[in-house]
Parts: structure tokens; C-alpha cells; sequence
């Protein structure tokens, strides 16, 4: 497993000659991006935290916590407290306060500052990292966030294991995911909530979430391997915070108003539709694929090249082979329709049920009810 994930030494790092910028243009970009080796390191990274969190809960405790770990949760909470520094403007816009940029341009402004601290003893990778912190957050022009901000992140983290700033293990890979990628997701919701960014090519009811992708499947991946719990357990709030797809599901119910198979069809057909959280868990990661990675308007912004290659590789991994790597071979229940560009969502089939995007229209048909109430992943 530890040869699977290339080290990219200070050695090599310092024989990189290409920083990173945005490099996806045309769906053809999109298309020779998935024949790169920073693709394929983002694939294997992904299934690897996937695997790490499988019957993990939250809250996560490590006493054992790597000083990698610790320093990001530091950078984090010293972003969260720029919130209280810069306040939202008594402006009346209903999306976008102004205050955003200022909170924006300071961390523009100190980026290097931070990340130097960070990692005094990789300073060097700075570059490589930084466009990547400062897309993580959302657009300081149009005052938006969405998947493809998260994704900034997840590379992110993916370039800080690249480097072994955080440690290739699966106690690492959990607190990744259970610590540091749960902390951002609430820095990412205040952010939200207190400048009311708008949500980035959002597809409204027909899409999974407004602004997030990731936490549904980490937390689908939390839950896959039990059934007390079963996947219509959703439709029934409040759920108990002890998975990142409950706590998504619940942050869903804190900003939206109204029937939840109106606002949020797509869950609502996962929930009505799909059989077990293994089939939910490998559904989602074939959609994520597809509508945020295979999005030119999603990934067009994204920074590519340095520590995460541009280069094509001859042979990029499939996700079989990452699977056997990973001990998750089960092969994925999805079937993908054909979407063109101005598709909504990516038409599939959940383990042999249909999971309609129009499905919930109209009145709300009766949910399934758990056996027992949710009381834990």
C-alpha cells in the first residue's frame, strides 16, 4: 500500500519546474486530465481515505495526533478567527457580502506567512501549495463557493501527503478526513453563512448538494459496513452527528426550508432507492467523477501541474486495480447515461434500482422507517 501513493522527495520537489495554474480550458482538457499522473494521485488519495474511515465515528480521538495534522487544525482555526476580525457590511445584496474580499485579500495577502509556519522545514513546497489554499475557500470575485472549491482542499491534502508532510498511514488518513477535513467544513459553513456566499453552479433541486460533495462520501464510506442503520434512515431528522453524510444531511435541513424530496431530490432517491450504504458509498464516488471532476465549469479553475502532475502516464490505474490496492473490490452499481454539457446531473442506476432525478415530484410519497432510530454509525 505505501508504494501505492508516489513520495514526491525535497530532492525531486526542488527539480519540479512548473508551478501550478490553471490548466482546463476545453472538455478536451478535462478529457487528457484524466490521463495524468496528478489525476490518478488524486484517485488513488480519495479511495484511500475512503477505505481509512470505513466504521469510524465522529467524534475522532487521537491522542497520537501527528504534529502535521495539529499544524492544519492551527491554520484553520486562525482563518475561522478572521471571521470575528472582519465582520459582514450592512450591505442589502441577498448573496455576496463585500466583507468577503477583505477576508479573501488577507488571506492572499499572509498566505505565504501562513504556510511558511506551517511547515518551517518544507518551506520550499510553499509555492506549490498556495494557489491551492487560496481557491479553497470560495471566489473572492464572484463571491461563491462550491465542489470545486472543496476539491482546491481535498488536492490540497492531497499535495501535503505527496510531500509527507502528513504521514501515509491509516491513523493519518483518519484524522485527515474525521479532524481536519470536519473542521474545514465548518470554517467553509461559516464562511457561508456569515458573507452569504452563493452557491457555485449550483443545480438546484436536481443535484446532489449545493456546495458540497465530499462529506457524503466519507460518510456513506463511515457507514458502509453495518446495517443497524440503513440508508432511508435519513429521511427521519434529526440525526445524530456521528458521520459526515448525517452531519451534511443536517446542515441541508439548517438552510433549506420546505419538503425535503422537493429541495433535495437526488438524496431522496438515494434514500428511497439504493439498498445499502456499500452501493451508496461506491454510486457516489462514480458521480463524483462524473459531475465534479468531469466538469470543465467545476474544474476550470482548478490549479494543475508541479506536485500535481500534468504529466500523461502511459497507463493511469483503474479504479479495479485502486480497489485491489485497497481491499474494496466490489464492483460499482452505477450505470452513467449520457449527459451533455448543459445536463443537470449524470442519469444512473442504484444497484439495479432506478434512482430517478424526478423522483419526489408532486406529493411526497411515504418514507421507509428505520428498524430502530439512528443512535450511531
Amino acid at each position: 500500500m505505501a508504494s501505492v501513493l508516489r513520495h514526491i522527495s525535497p530532492e525531486n520537489l526542488v527539480a519540479l519546474q512548473a508551478w501550478p495554474t490553471p490548466k482546463i480550458h476545453t472538455d478536451a482538457d478535462v478529457e487528457a486530465w484524466k490521463q495524468t499522473r496528478g489525476y490518478s494521485d488524486y484517485s488513488l488519495f480519495l479511495r484511500w481515505l475512503n477505505e481509512a474511515v470505513v466504521g469510524c465515528p465522529l467524534p475522532r480521538t487521537n491522542p497520537d495526533q501527528s504534529e502535521g495534522i495539529h499544524q492544519i487544525l492551527s491554520l484553520l482555526d486562525k482563518l475561522d478567527g478572521w471571521i470575528d476580525d472582519i465582520p459582514p457590511l450592512p450591505t442589502p445584496q441577498r448573496f455576496g457580502n463585500l466583507a468577503f474580499r477583505t477576508w479573501g485579500a488577507r488571506l492572499e495577502e499572509r498566505a505565504d506567512e501562513l504556510l511558511t509556519a506551517m511547515m518551517p522545514h518544507c518551506s520550499i513546497a510553499v509555492p506549490h501549495v498556495r494557489p491551492y489554499l487560496l481557491t479553497a475557500f470560495g471566489s473572492f470575485v464572484r463571491m461563491d463557493y462550491g465542489t470545486g472549491h472543496e476539491t482546491s482542499f481535498a488536492v490540497f491534502l492531497l499535495c501535503l501527503t505527496l510531500i509527507r508532510f502528513l504521514n501515509f498511514d491509516s491513523e493519518e488518513a483518519r484524522d485527515i478526513v474525521l479532524t481536519v477535513f470536519v473542521r474545514y467544513l465548518r470554517l467553509c459553513w461559516r464562511l457561508q453563512d456569515v458573507y452569504r456566499l452563493e452557491p457555485a453552479g449550483s443545480h438546484g433541486v436536481w443535484g446532489l448538494d449545493d456546495s458540497h460533495f465530499l462529506g457524503y462520501i466519507f460518510g456513506s464510506a463511515q457507514l458502509r459496513d453495518q446495517s443497524e442503520v440503513s440508508v432511508s434512515g435519513i429521511l427521519h431528522p434529526p440525526l445524530p452527528p456521528t458521520n459526515l453524510y448525517f452531519l451534511s444531511i443536517m446542515r441541508i435541513h439548517q438552510v433549506k426550508r420546505g419538503p425535503f424530496h422537493e429541495h433535495s431530490s437526488q438524496l431522496y432517491s438515494i434514500a428511497t432507492g439504493v439498498a445499502t450504504w456499500r452501493k451508496v458509498n461506491l454510486g457516489l464516488f462514480k458521480m463524483y467523477e462524473a459531475e465534479v471532476l468531469g466538469k470543465r465549469v467545476v474544474v476550470q479553475h482548478l490549479p494543475l501541474g508541479g506536485i500535481v502532475g500534468w504529466d500523461i502516464i502511459s497507463a493511469p490505474p483503474t479504479v479495479t486495480s485502486i480497489r485491489n490496492y485497497i481491499s474494496a473490490a466490489t464492483p460499482t452499481p452505477w450505470v452513467s447515461g449520457t449527459a451533455g454539457n448543459d445536463a443537470p446531473v449524470t442519469a444512473v442506476t442504484w444497484g439495479g434500482s432506478s434512482a430517478s432525478m424526478s423522483e419526489g415530484r408532486g406529493a411526497e410519497p411515504s418514507p421507509p422507517r428505520l428498524d430502530s432510530h439512528p443512535t450511531g454509525s
